[in-house]
């Protein structure tokens, strides 16, 4: 790991932790191992280095949704898609976390924002093709990703607060936004 990926994993670490306000550029530095100078020679300041980290975090995301199997029918595309983001965030928990903490901060700009987009743009365009095959409803998509993105959101907090989860659990869920989605 490189200085800056060093100072990013620092900061990523503190800020799920303490949170955004009490985690000053000094404590990210003392725990990246390095020097105020060195930390202001990659970030100008604390907003900047949130907002790279929000987009490294949503490049990594999109790679998980690089390739839907098109020659399969929506609804199990749809549930590929769900199953994936979820253990996505399972599997990298300080990533939810900050995105928890961060999704609707100003800090987060809106180029970054924007980037970040790109992370669900083959969703956008799955549910889109679902519509046009009356397979989803003709809602506004831009509703319909809020509504997806308020059930995983709200799946990953009851999944990281329970002590066993139910394996049976995720089905279930799907099944619950696919059924509130579908035309």
């Amino acid at each position: 790991m490189n200085k800056k990926e060093t100072i990013l994993a620092a900061a990523l670490t503190l800020l799920t932790d303490t949170g955004v306000h009490n985690t000053p550029m000094s404590a990210i530095a003392k725990a990246a191992g390095t020097g105020m100078g060195t930390i202001y020679n990659y970030f100008p300041n604390k907003e900047i280095l949130i907002n790279e980290i929000y987009v490294n975090i949503k490049a990594e995301e999109k790679t998980i949704f690089q390739v839907f199997d098109e020659n399969v029918p929506i609804q199990t595309q749809f549930e590929d898609y769900f199953k994936a983001i979820i253990t996505f965030f399972i599997a990298n928990r300080v990533y939810f976390k900050f995105m928890e903490q961060l999704q609707a901060s100003p800090i987060i700009t809106q180029e970054s924002r924007d980037l970040g987009g790109e992370s669900v743009a083959s969703t956008r365009r799955l549910l889109l093709k679902g519509q046009q095959d009356r397979i989803i409803k003709a809602i506004d998509i831009n509703e319909i990703m809020v509504f997806i993105g308020g059930a995983i959101m709200s799946y990953l907090r009851w999944y990281f607060n329970q002590e066993k989860p139910n394996k049976k659990a995720l089905t279930n869920q799907i099944t619950m936004v696919w059924d509130a989605i579908k035309a």
